[in-house]
């Protein structure tokens, strides 16, 4: 990734044929070693030429850049001023803005940890370029490409106590490999020994019931008087029922909730429906006295 901020502020900057252009004086670099508090190195900086050897930049170091940008030889703030280091194998370049009061005095701290990752992990001296520019007549500047290695060079050293910074190549659109996807298994039954079980349990309460039934004085002589009187509402009734349990062994044993679903809604509506009016008939006897 090149990012084009040099190229964008000196077309800001004005036309080349301007009369009057920007530079800077007085600057100067000077690298601290971070919780010290004393300078390791300070140098001259130039606008017509570099430094002519690279700094040594550890991890734990902070470099702070001061300058006086002018506009025609004159003291002014301008509308951007950046610091540039860039990349001399791969041209990658990150940009410092620098902070610029009204009198043109401006400066730019930079850490270890500010720097790129791509940078760090490039192996070799990060060159070092100003870019200033404004709106107006003025040309913008550039540190001059007569100057080969920049305003300076940074030599960035690693703490040896931590793994080097590295770079993962970015992910592309680009043809992927065949995913096969593994589904989770349909749901099952229990097995069929619990299952026996509980059949065996409420079949052995059957008996049961019906003894209760028959000790509590159920009319089993009024059977005929039932089916007479609406024989087509207790058949459907008992058989719904009867049904309904079919429904669920099916749903047990084979079918799917979308198969049991509407067959088991049928059956209830006749459920619903016989039943209101079988037991509407045993209401009737009911109040007739015969129960």
């Amino acid at each position: 990734m090149r990012l084009s901020v040099s190229s964008l502020l000196l077309v800001a900057a004005g036309v080349a044929q301007a009369a009057s252009s920007w530079s800077f004086d007085d600057a100067s670099i000077t690298i601290t070693s971070k919780g010290s508090g004393s300078s390791k190195v300070t140098e001259k900086l130039n606008a017509k030429s570099s430094l002519g050897k690279a700094l040594v930049f550890g991890s734990s170091d902070v470099a702070k850049i001061t300058l006086t940008t002018k506009d025609n030889g004159k003291e002014k703030r301008p509308h951007q001023a950046f610091l540039l280091l860039q990349d001399v194998v791969s041209g990658l370049e990150a940009p410092f803005p620098l902070t610029v009061k009204e009198s043109g005095k401006g400066s730019v701290q930079i850490s270890h940890k500010d720097i790129p990752v791509q940078l760090l992990a490039s192996g070799k001296p990060v060159r070092a370029s100003l870019v200033i520019g404004s709106f107006g007549s003025a040309q913008g500047y550039k540190t001059p490409a007569s100057a080969a290695e920049g305003l300076f060079e940074l030599e960035l050293h690693h703490d040896p106590n931590m793994p080097a910074p590295s770079t993962t190549k970015p992910e592309r659109y680009a043809k992927k490999e065949e995913i096969h996807h593994i589904f989770r298994a349909d749901p099952r039954s229990p097995p069929k020994i619990v299952s026996l079980v509980f059949v065996l349990a409420v079949a052995a309460t059957v008996p049961v019931l019906f003894g209760a039934w028959l000790l509590l004085g159920a009319n089993v002589d009024h059977l005929s008087k039932a089916l007479t009187a609406a024989p087509i509402s207790h058949a459907a009734f008992f058989g719904s029922i009867l049904a309904m349990e079919g429904v669920f062994f099916l749903y047990y044993t084979s079918w799917n909730l979308f198969q049991m679903l509407p067959v088991a809604g049928v059956v209830g509506a006749v459920a619903v429906l016989s039943g209101s009016k079988a037991l509407g008939e045993v209401q009737a006897r009911r109040l007739a006295g015969e129960r």
